[in-house]
């Protein structure tokens, strides 16, 4: 019978990379969410008392992110990922703000 505990796995050691990926990365791409929401959402910006939802929902976003990056396999791939996502994200949001 082999041995269980050569067969669990070890600590990877790039949980580094997954918690600065979620902390910077995860947190400016819930800012940008929040930007796309307040631009493309019900009233766009002139909405009244839209301001307080999408500052209240930046938080939410962020710990969901935050979250989730441990799911990735290794830290260089959630530092692409959210890489990634911040790039298509804020490109949405200057399209959108320069076009509308």
């Amino acid at each position: 019978m082999p041995n269980s505990a050569a067969r669990k796995p070890k600590i990877q050691p790039d949980w580094w990379r997954k918690t600065i990926a979620g902390a910077v990365l995860g947190f400016s791409l819930a800012l940008c969410l929040s930007g796309l929401f307040a631009w493309l959402g019900p009233g766009g910006l002139s909405a009244e008392n839209k301001t307080q939802f999408v500052m209240w929902s930046i938080a939410p976003i962020w710990m969901l992110l935050f979250a989730t990056v441990y799911l990735f396999q290794t830290g260089n791939r959630a530092l692409l990922s959210y890489g990634t996502a911040n790039l298509l994200a804020y490109s949405a949001l200057f399209f959108i703000k320069h076009n509308f």
